[in-house]
């Protein structure tokens, strides 16, 4: 076993220079076999797994960034979005308020059908029209109007200014559909897509567990593709996928390896192995509904905060894998401020007794704590009942949990059915307006009724207005220190990132991006060491 731990270059791109690309030749007649625990299947809440228009999660997304191209996309090093499909891109006047866009010449889709100027304005419109509310519409909201001014040019009105529209473009939220094959007003039903990304989708079969990309020989963009083709491996659970993987059945294990995986990886000798651990931007945390008699409490929410015990939940259930989390928004992001542990200190129970006291709050609270059981890995459960633990450990709470599948738990969090629950968060892109706009501005993520004009009206706004995002750090700090005062989301804990590979397998260290998405052309096929 090699453990090599990399820094993302997302969030540490002046030491880029440092990291050392792994080249990879094309892989063999087999391909690269990645194994996941990501499982698809079209239902209620995922109508169209990879439909842009429909899909908002790191597991489609997965796929979709693979397959669909976007005007822009994060590079390999840095943090400011480059082009893709577009040749060039930029602001055209200096309130950033209208964005103007070249496309490349000769873009085509896999169907055959040419790609231009009007695919895009059609692609805009329709996640816009369709307005799905479990979509990821939300990002591309203050688009006033796009329109195609000719075969090549694509013009952005925005709303308001904003300066972190480019990074918008270059998430799968804006990926180009086919205006010739996909409804402007349904989705693509199935595991149907025509894209015109790094790879084509040649088949998914959900009931054997694969799913089968091959290069597409007709894509032009700025990507440099490792190899001809990869399948992709579904796994019930990740003890399976770690079999696998020992056995050589697969090259690469990706989502999720759990703690005590990783601890084994690294004490069981396998020089056959690599496992590859980087600076992660996934949160974890708990959602209030701000409307129950009471979750709806601020002073229940702030005896929760004073309670909950971060280095014990990712030392007992997290094995260390993870980081302590004091803010919604990651330390290693521009703007990040401690600000519950400034606010709360150490966590114990006198405190949290005098807030429920002066409140006149009854003793113990009963509370309800739901969590997802099938989307975050199988060591979600073990975090609730660390929660339950603690909370009723201190005599203040009286706490059920309550484990639902993701099918469902999606559209009940949103229609409000939850006291408090979990969720995760992967950033769409690595800026700290990405963890405070999709939570509270209007129509936001959560479906969450919490409103603090201040972070509304005033700092998202303000913050947008400026192109240096460094000096943002001010108006994000503020919002922090707002939302660890009301409590309307409760932050856990951060993630590290790893995946594990044979070590014939090159370019692991940049098969990850900031997001936690899986960057199928970065892995190649060298020679065992």
């Amino acid at each position: 076993m090699i453990r090599k731990t990399v820094v993302l270059p997302a969030i540490a791109g002046l030491l880029a220079s440092m990291l050392v690309a792994c080249g990879g030749e094309s892989a063999d007649e087999a391909g690269i076999v990645v194994g996941t625990t990501d499982s698809f299947a079209v239902s209620k809440a995922t109508p169209a797994p990879f439909d842009p228009a429909a899909s908002y999660d790191v597991s489609a997304w997965n796929v979709m960034r693979n397959t669909f191209q976007t005007l822009m996309r994060m590079p390999r090093s840095g943090t400011r979005p480059v082009m893709d499909a577009a040749q060039r891109c930029g602001f055209t006047d200096v309130q950033n308020e209208q964005y103007r866009c070249t496309m490349r010449e000769g873009l085509t889709f896999s169907n055959g059908h040419e790609l231009n100027a009007k695919d895009v304005e059609f692609s805009v419109k329709r996640i816009l029209g369709i307005n799905y509310a479990n979509g990821p519409v939300s990002l591309l909201s203050g688009i006033a109007k796009v329109k195609a001014t000719s075969d090549r040019e694509i013009v952005f009105q925005l709303r308001k200014p904003d300066a972190t529209f480019p990074y918008k473009l270059a998430t799968p939220a804006a990926s180009i559909v086919d205006s010739e094959t996909y409804p402007g007003d349904g989705f693509i039903k199935g595991f149907k897509l025509t894209g015109s990304g790094p790879y084509l989708l040649d088949s998914l079969d959900s009931k054997r567990g694969k799913a089968f990309f091959t290069r597409n020989p007709d894509y032009r963009g700025g990507l440099k593709i490792q190899n001809e083709k990869v399948e992709l491996r579904f796994f019930p659970n990740s003890r399976s996928m770690e079999k696998s993987l020992r056995a050589g059945d697969i090259d690469v294990m990706n989502r999720t390896i759990s703690p005590k995986q990783i601890e084994k990886l690294e004490s069981v000798p396998d020089d056959r192995i690599d496992l590859v651990e980087q600076p992660g931007q996934e949160i974890r945390y708990l959602v209030f509904n701000t409307d129950d008699d009471t979750a709806g409490r601020r002073s229940v929410r702030r005896a929760m905060a004073e309670i909950v015990d971060r280095k014990a939940l990712v030392r007992d259930v997290y094995s260390r894998t993870a980081e302590p989390l004091y803010s919604l928004v990651p330390s290693g992001v521009t703007g990040h401020r401690n600000s519950f542990f400034n606010e709360y200190g150490e966590p114990g129970a006198g405190a949290a007794r005098d807030i429920l006291e002066d409140a006149d709050v009854s003793i113990p609270v009963k509370l309800d704590l739901t969590y997802t059981t099938d989307h975050y890995g199988s060591v979600t459960a073990k975090e609730f009942e660390n929660l339950k633990d603690q909370l009723n450990g201190s005599g203040l709470f009286d706490v059920d949990i309550k484990g639902v599948p993701w099918d469902k738990y999606r559209t009940e969090a949103l229609e409000g059915e939850y006291e408090a629950y979990g969720y995760g968060w992967f950033p769409d892109f690595p800026d700290a307006d990405n963890y405070i706009a999709p939570f509270f501005e209007k129509d936001n993520f959560l479906g969450s009724k919490y409103n603090n004009t201040e972070i509304r009206d005033r700092l998202i706004p303000l913050t947008r207005r400026v192109a240096d995002r460094v000096r943002t750090a001010g108006g994000f700090g503020r919002a922090q220190d707002i939302v660890a005062d009301d409590v309307p989301v409760l932050p856990l804990w951060q993630g590290k990132q790893f995946i594990a590979a044979r070590d014939d397998i090159t370019g692991v260290e940049w098969a990850l991006n900031s997001s936690s998405v899986l960057q199928l052309w970065e892995l190649g096929r060298g020679s065992t060491s």
